[in-house]
């Protein structure tokens, strides 16, 4: 049995946990009250912003938030007041209770054995109409030992709402987006048995408020269970979240944007296709792949090298007998107009160069005696030791040595595996603290040491990391997130359309998946024929001979996903190797991702400036059509397009909902349906089942190579039915000048009582819009509606 942590080390940890208060904004509390012994702080961010801090310490209810939130305070606008309900904090846009609670009288004889420990805090939030938000109904401390470390599980309840609904809280694979009703192990866990969790405690309800919980370790979250919804984490000593409240899901985000901060505009090519494999062996493989494009006449815009290009694992090199030129190489790669992506790892064998040095420095995670952890028992590969990314010396060193040894070589941008980290800290120790204590926050800081360090030394060339984890606050380090290395088989696929839309709910805007998923293809037996003739692929065993329709049902996926990524660990993955039937499929779907990038591009920037993710869960645009609440398999790409991917073998059609409150049009039929009704829809392999908001503009591209090309427009698509807006944005794509007002844009306005297409100003291409547009006539459905 581990001994518990000594005197000493107790100190030190405490001091840990004051120097990461200390890096944060000082806490401002508008008033800190005495609830009977339980203090309450209040801190106001903005109108609409909220913090409640409830502990027995008054220096811990006064601290400031954990790492994450990196916002200033600010109460401007708020007044407190004190009246018979209790005291009252109001500003424009809510007004939050914290209820009078009488002296305690004597316990009666049940509750000398049942009556809580804590003083009670009972919590209200309102409209300025006074109607109900949330109410917080209960607190919880109870003591307990964690990794040595006497401390809390500490926890907060809240009442449920008629018909409330809940959405976020990261990355769930279970195949559920309503978490209504569901108990979420809100950790980072590689190995959960539906695929990577990931945990971003902020959670977003249909009745007009979110929460950020902020505490980093371990958390339960039981929503709307039992009626009740019972927030739980392993480690603390304090209970601290957010309360953001709007009349839009997008006020939310807008909120969670001003909390943590905003989501970058990715550089342009990262809304192309990224070619990837596990893995490129040789640098003539990875060229021939991308000559493999062009000489098809295929878009390409990124080529990704992945893991074990080293000599070994923590060397933070090139092996230079398989790529003997890699800064020719990737020189190569841009006189094609593409660019380069490379995989870091955060993790260090013994044998390595640097090992000892880290070792020696502290700069690796470190067990209970303080001896470096090499590897975990769990799984066969986690030989090495981990970077201690919240040592801010040991990430700033990390960068540096990435900008030396790699960036050096003409890699344009980084991706950090293992951000979850895959080396599970439980039961060791970073440098700021108990591995338990801080379970979930790696991924904020070891991004943030490579997005810090390649603004510092690339100010003006834009940043990208690829990254399988995240917690609160990580969209502002530039990263882009994928669902990790989910299964090839159906089942799996199906699960992915429900596990991006909570993740995008958790106001990480940038998700996908591994095209095709990332395990080697051994699916079980089709069973129906297969949609697609697998003679020619070489990208699976020939046993899997509906691999080829399952990849190609997943491309047209991820083609409506913000990232079109193809991944995987099979001999081949390129768009040639799935037979001879499916490459025309799927070259088609290639071509319509890059006619949409003028859309796709423009919808970026609109994130960057209010924080909403442009892939939405049904319930963000259509909060008054019940109906909706509890859909996960379909979703609005942006304000025109409704996607319904197809999920299942063999099947030509699928059921789809087309919300009330609107008219649909079939993007590939131009029929006209109305909204509020489930149809039929048609879905050959060549189609996935895509309908068109009434009302919607949909600029288009001509076909290119790349993003590196400059993109003319060759139509904008008006389908009619209600006035509409669109801002069309463009800039030169990898460039930071778009925080600085760079790049241009026009809004293009419909009015659809006259019929007619304007535009503020010249458009970013200097066309003339009325050579590009397109009115979409309706047609009558072919079928009728189920």
């Amino acid at each position: 049995m581990p001994t518990l942590l000594s005197t000493a080390r107790l100190l030190l940890i405490g001091t840990c946990l004051t120097s990461a208060f200390t890096m944060q904004a000082t806490a401002d509390p508008i008033a800190t009250l005495d609830q009977n012994g339980s203090l309450v702080a209040i801190e106001p961010y903005a109108p609409n912003i909220v913090r409640v801090t409830i502990s027995l310490d008054r220096a811990l209810a006064d601290a400031p938030p954990g790492e994450g939130p990196n916002a200033k305070s600010d109460s401007t606008g708020w007044t407190h007041r004190t009246d018979a309900s209790g005291d009252v904090f109001a500003s424009s846009a809510m007004a939050l209770t914290v209820k009078a609670q009488p002296w305690p009288k004597a316990p009666s004889q049940m509750q000398r054995y049942f009556a809580p420990s804590l003083p009670p805090v009972s919590i209200a939030v309102r409209k300025p109409d006074g109607s109900t938000i949330a109410e917080m109904t209960g607190w919880e401390m109870s003591p307990q030992t964690v990794n040595g470390e006497k401390t809390f599980r500490v926890g907060a309840s809240f009442a449920v709402q008629p018909n409330e609904h809940y959405y976020g809280l990261g990355q769930n694979q279970e195949g559920v987006l309503d978490l209504k009703g569901r108990t979420i192990d809100c950790r980072h866990n590689y190995d959960a048995p539906a695929g990577e969790t990931v945990c971003v405690p902020f959670m977003v309800t249909n009745k007009g408020y979110g929460i950020v919980w902020d505490n980093p370790s371990a958390t339960t979250v039981s929503p709307g269970l039992s009626n009740s919804t019972h927030w739980q984490s392993n480690v603390g000593e304090r209970v601290s979240f957010f309360v953001i409240t709007g009349n839009t899901t997008d006020e939310l985000y807008a909120g969670y944007a001003k909390l943590t901060g905003a989501t970058p505009l990715p550089p342009k090519a990262a809304f192309g296709l990224i070619q990837s494999k596990a893995r490129y062996e040789t640098q003539a493989e990875l060229l021939g792949m991308a000559n493999g494009y062009r000489k098809r006449g295929l878009p390409l815009d990124v080529m990704v090298l992945d893991w074990f290009y080293w000599t070994r694992m923590g060397q933070l090199d090139i092996d230079r007998t398989y790529f003997p030129d890699p800064k020719g190489m990737n020189d190569t790669l841009k006189s094609m107009g593409m660019h380069s992506i490379i995989s870091v790892w955060p993790r260090f064998e013994k044998e390595s160069r640097y090992f000892n040095f880290l070792g020696t420095k502290g700069w690796l995670l470190k067990d209970k005696d303080g001896e470096v952890v090499d590897g975990l028992p769990i799984r066969s590969d986690r030989a090495g030791a981990l970077l201690d990314s919240t040592n801010p010396d040991a990430r700033g060193w990390f960068w540096d040595r990435v900008r030396d040894n790699i960036a050096s070589q003409g890699f344009d941008w980084f991706w950090l595996d293992e951000t979850e980290p895959d080396l599970v800290p439980d039961g060791n120790f970073f440098s700021i603290g108990s591995g338990d204590r801080y379970h979930n926050l790696y991924p904020l800081v070891h991004t943030n040491g490579v997005a810090e360090g390649s603004a510092r030394d690339r100010p003006d060339f834009r940043n990208l990391i690829l990254a399988r984890a995240a917690y609160l606050g990580t969209q502002r380090n530039g990263a882009l997130f994928w669902s990790s290395d989910v299964q090839a088989n159906w089942e799996t696929l199906h699960r992915q359309v429900p596990a991006g839309l909570g993740f995008t709910a958790s106001g990480m805007a940038y998700w996908s998946s591994d095209t095709g998923g990332w395990q080697y293809p051994n699916g079980p037996k089709a069973e129906h024929a297969p949609l697609l003739d697998p003679a020619g692929a070489t990208a699976m065993s020939p046993s899997y001979t509906d691999y080829p329709e399952l990849f190609t049902r997943w491309f047209a996926y991820n083609s409506f996903t913000p990232t079109l990524r193809i991944h995987g660990q099979r001999p081949a993955t390129a768009l040639w190797d799935y037979g001879a039937a499916a490459e025309p499929v799927l070259a088609g779907f290639l071509k319509l991702r890059y006619a949409l990038i003028p859309y796709l591009y423009s919808l970026g920037y609109q994130t960057y400036r209010t924080g909403a993710p442009f892939m939405r869960a049904l319930f963000m645009d259509f909060p008054n059509d019940p109906a909706v609440a509890t859909i996960g398999d379909e979703y609005m790409f942006g304000p025109a397009f409704l996607v319904a991917p197809v999920t299942e073998q063999g099947v030509t059609s699928r059921k789809v909902y087309l919300p009330a409150g609107s008219d649909w049009y079939d993007y590939w039929t131009d029929e006209r349906h109305a909204g509020g009704q489930t149809i039929e829809a048609a879905a050959p392999i060549d189609r996935i089942p895509l309908f068109v908001r009434a009302g919607s503009i949909v600029p288009m591209g001509v076909q290119m190579p790349s993003t590196a090309t400059k993109q003319a427009l060759e139509t904008i698509k008006v389908y009619p039915g209600r006035d509409a807006s669109f801002t069309l944005y463009d800039d030169d794509g990898v460039t930071n000048g778009y925080k600085k007002g760079g790049g241009s844009s026009a809004v293009l306005r419909w009015n659809d009582a006259a019929k007619t297409l304007t535009a503020s100003g010249p458009l970013p291409t200097r066309q003339a819009v009325n050579t590009l547009v397109k009115i979409v006539a309706p047609r009558q459905p072919a079928a009728a509606a189920r």
